[in-house]
């Protein structure tokens, strides 16, 4: 069993954000000469979630739009009277979401959809510098 570890590092600007991360996964994959296992992204963080979706500029809207109905920005939240940063809301999408995705690996390849990408949401409330840990396991 070979173990792989990489990081991908970005810059975001907040408010629902959404990164294509899938060609850099593709590219940590390449590198690591994995055939078959998996590869785990993390998000070190809690207003940053990571998931699978078909990148394309109407549900690069729509997801936003969504989230804006699950946990609206406006509402006061008790996160918010905890440390006066405004960003609650942010905690709540992320948790939604998730820190984390597992992808398997069949032949050299990603187990991705013809329509499905890996992407970063930055659900925080200002321009961040992130990060996302891509551990790689198998033969």
């Amino acid at each position: 069993m070979k173990n792989y570890t990489r990081e991908i590092k970005f810059s975001t600007k907040g408010f629902d954000d959404i990164i294509d991360i899938t060609k850099d996964v593709v590219e940590i994959l390449r590198e690591s000469h994995i055939k078959n296992g998996i590869v785990t992204l993390f998000i070190p963080g809690s207003t940053g979630g990571i998931t699978t979706i078909e990148y394309e500029p109407g549900l690069k809207k729509d997801f936003p739009e969504m989230m804006d109905k699950i946990a609206p920005q406006e509402k006061n939240y008790h996160h918010n009277e905890t440390w006066h940063d405004g960003n609650g809301f942010s905690h709540l999408r992320a948790s939604l979401i998730g820190p984390s995705l597992t992808v398997p690996i069949v032949n050299g390849e990603l187990s991705l959809g013809t329509w499905q990408q890996i992407v970063f949401i930055d659900f925080d409330n200002r321009d961040r510098k992130r990060r996302v840990i891509a551990h790689i396991i198998g033969d």
